[in-house]
């Protein structure tokens, strides 16, 4: 994996160079895992000329975290020797003393705080706003990184599956994520990717919902919105059920359109397809039944180190999708008052003579009444 490491961070050393900047400093925490394998709490990666002066520099009170990841072993490690020491400062001083007359920063992650100190500590640097050049690489998946997205994917099934097979009336939301989230740590993930959502009835169909002490009814729809942490990687998988034994003709034809719409996604997905055309594929299948005011502003976004990446599938998205990207795939409708339909998946884009999209996520998607 240290050559994996090496060759992105020879990526964004080229693109900085391009720009005129001798050095970067990158801070965001997923941004520095991407680059460096292992990314402590309070840890930034200083990229400099060459491959033999990049630094990791760690704070002092730094907590060892094996689901932090390993640093690279080609990596110098440096440890700040003073607690509460601030490792952006320490980066600048090393980039002062070294000569440099120019930093690349991530302006969208660091704080004015921190910015006006790298001002302070090193004024005759020039700094450069990297933008999202690191989020830019990360949108292409490595087949080792899509590996541990299908275990993780493999996890959230189990969990969900499990849960499935208990008695679920009379349970309340909060408790139902709580056990949600045991079990995917029971099946091996580091932790869940993302806040779990569990919605009942009224509550259901909607988007990161936070679970309340509402119990299950008879009669409900039960939506569920989760994934698994696994080595960095996250996965999404949603499901919507009905409890009890035969659900109402509206919910049959709510959950029909739904899955019909998240169908028509799945199978835009192609590299070279346009972000907006594979929203526009799932969007129009609710538009045109009437539901359009009822639709979350994107049907889909990439996942990886973080839960919500680069590319967004929305109507004023830039750009198209290449092979090797995962994605999720997830309209719903929300009614006001009666509750609503989700249902998504993780996929990753494939060419049609490789099969089409993978299907990370495989958990049934027919109705089934719990």
């Amino acid at each position: 994996m240290s050559e994996v490491y090496a060759v992105r961070r020879g990526r964004l050393r080229d693109r900085c160079a391009a720009a005129g900047s001798a050095a970067a400093l990158v801070s965001s925490p997923a941004n520095v895992r991407y680059l460096a394998g292992g990314a402590p709490p309070g840890a930034v990666l200083l990229l400099g000329p060459g491959e033999g002066e990049d630094v990791l520099l760690c704070p002092r009170t730094s907590v060892v975290d094996p689901a932090d990841g390993r640093p690279d072993e080609l990596l110098r490690v440096t440890v700040l020797p003073m607690p509460g020491g601030d490792t952006v400062v320490a980066a600048a001083d090393l980039v002062a003393a070294s000569g440099a007359r120019s930093l690349a920063v991530e302006e969208h992650h660091l704080t004015v705080t921190r910015h006006r100190a790298l001002g302070s500590v090193a004024p005759q640097l020039r700094l450069h706003d990297l933008a999202g050049a690191v989020e830019q690489l990360r949108i292409v998946k490595g087949e080792e990184e899509i590996a541990s997205l299908r275990t993780a994917a493999e996890i959230t099934d189990q969990a969900l599956g499990e849960l499935l097979e208990s008695i679920l009336v009379g349970r309340t939301e909060r408790h139902l994520a709580l056990e949600l989230e045991r079990r995917l740590v029971d099946h091996g993930a580091d932790g869940p990717a993302f806040a779990t959502s569990v919605a009942t009835g009224p509550n259901s169909g909607q988007g990161r919902h936070r679970p309340s002490d509402r119990r299950v009814e008879e009669g409900d729809f039960l939506s569920v919105c989760l994934g698994a942490n696994y080595r960095g990687y996250r996965c999404e998988i949603g499901r919507t059920f009905v409890i009890g034994s035969t659900p109402a003709d509206w919910q049959i034809e709510l959950y029909d359109l739904v899955f019909a719409a998240q169908r028509a996604g799945r199978e835009a997905l192609a590299p070279g397809v346009a972000y907006r055309e594979v929203d526009r594929a799932a969007r129009q299948v609710l538009d045109a039944a009437g539901y359009g005011e009822n639709v979350p502003a994107r049907t889909g976004h990439g996942v990886g180190l973080e839960i919500e990446e680069d590319p967004e599938l929305a109507p004023a998205a830039m750009g198209k999708l290449d092979a090797c990207v995962p994605v999720t795939v997830e309209p719903g409708v929300h009614l006001p008052g009666r509750g609503g339909v989700r249902i998504d998946d993780t996929l990753v884009v494939r060419p049609e003579a490789d099969g089409g999209p993978e299907l990370l996520t495989i958990t049934t998607k027919e109705l089934l009444a719990l």
